[in-house]
């Protein structure tokens, strides 16, 4: 038999709180009521939450009962009996076989178990559609990370082909330190820098590979502006590309433009990422095309939608997305193209300024 409505929700994911109630910290929980929402967090981070929170959200020191079991279960159902829970929401996705236990065994009483219903994906679909305040972090973060990429092209351009040149992990690290410069709060991801037949591995790990002179340069980068990501990747052609180095960046640019032409709100992912693999295929590479054609971003670098071949659910209006579409070819090299755009009714507004 299906539950009775949920009365409360207990919200776990550390973004989810975040996007909630603007706490950053990394321990707490939020237990979200009909007319009251709670964030339970200890003594290291109280005091933080005070000055950060949102107003109206009532904040419980966990710090005295956290560690006996019994004042823990008898402060939980004060709050539960208080606002009459009988079915909780939880975000199954996050918690732990183990913490999920402990919530079980607090939340049963004399009077009868709380009934749990999983709410996984119930906040994530929320934090789809940003607001205007999001969206403007969202653009002040690719500024920033606009400003890293500039000087890092340039560092490529000046010392490809020296003797004594520059490794992926050098730039890796040049490139935390630009983002730090430029304002950043911190990087999205470890920045992927690929040099030569390294760019045809998707999510290479920067390593000890210096850059030569015919080299092809992937760089995918990130950085995060009070709270929100950015992300951004470039292919850097040698001076002098081989046929090929052209051709195959010319095909991820055309699908990549053809991509950003045609997705807005209202089409699934499945449709969107379709737009830009159909040219790959067709012209030959689609199977030196193996990841999603895009992602949602905000919070966490990669969050809901996605664009892919089994995402069917629907793009909403003011989410945002990146387009990457790429080819991969083993032990040779890769193209990788990606713009971080706002979905709207009619298309996408392009937040990614800097020159493919």
């Amino acid at each position: 038999m299906p539950h009775p409505p949920i009365q409360a929700k207990l919200i776990t994911n550390r973004s989810n709180i975040s996007y909630l109630s603007g706490f950053t910290g990394s321990a707490g929980f939020m237990l979200l009521t009909k007319n009251k929402d709670y964030l339970f967090t200890d003594s290291r981070y109280i005091e933080r939450a005070k000055n950060t929170i949102k107003k109206g959200i009532e904040i419980i020191d966990v710090t005295r009962v956290w560690r006996n079991p019994e004042e823990l279960k008898k402060s939980w159902q004060k709050i539960l009996k208080k606002h009459r829970v009988k079915v909780l929401g939880v975000e199954e996705d996050d918690l732990t076989v183990a913490k999920f236990k402990k919530f079980k065994k607090i939340s049963k009483s004399k009077n009868g178990k709380i009934k749990f219903t999983d709410i996984s994906g119930e906040i994530e679909t929320k934090r789809e559609t940003k607001t205007e305040k999001e969206i403007q972090l969202i653009k002040r973060s690719q500024r920033i990370n606009e400003k890293v990429f500039v000087e890092i092209k340039k560092i490529v351009q000046v010392l490809r082909g020296r003797s004594s040149t520059i490794s992926e992990m050098d730039l890796a690290w040049k490139i935390k330190e630009l983002a730090h410069k430029y304002g950043a709060d911190d990087i999205a991801f470890d920045p992927i820098v690929a040099f030569g037949k390294n760019s045809a591995i998707p999510h290479h790990q920067p390593g000890k590979t210096r850059l030569k002179k015919q080299d092809v340069t992937l760089i995918d980068i990130g950085v995060k502006y009070k709270g929100y990501c950015s992300d951004m990747t470039r292919t850097i052609l040698p001076r002098k590309p081989s046929p090929q180095q052209k051709e195959i960046y010319n095909i991820v640019l055309t699908a990549q433009k053809e991509a950003i032409k045609k997705i807005r709100a209202g089409i699934t992912g499945k449709k969107a990422d379709s737009y830009s693999r159909s040219i790959i295929e067709k012209a030959g590479y689609g199977d030196y095309y193996e990841h999603a054609g895009g992602h949602g971003i905000g919070i966490d670098i990669h969050e809901s939608p996605s664009l892919s071949e089994n995402y069917t659910k629907k793009l909403k209006k003011n989410s945002v997305i990146t387009i990457e579409p790429g080819i991969y070819i083993p032990g040779k090299f890769g193209v990788r193209i990606e713009d971080m755009v706002i979905v709207t009714e009619k298309g996408t507004t392009n937040l990614t300024k800097t020159s493919k």
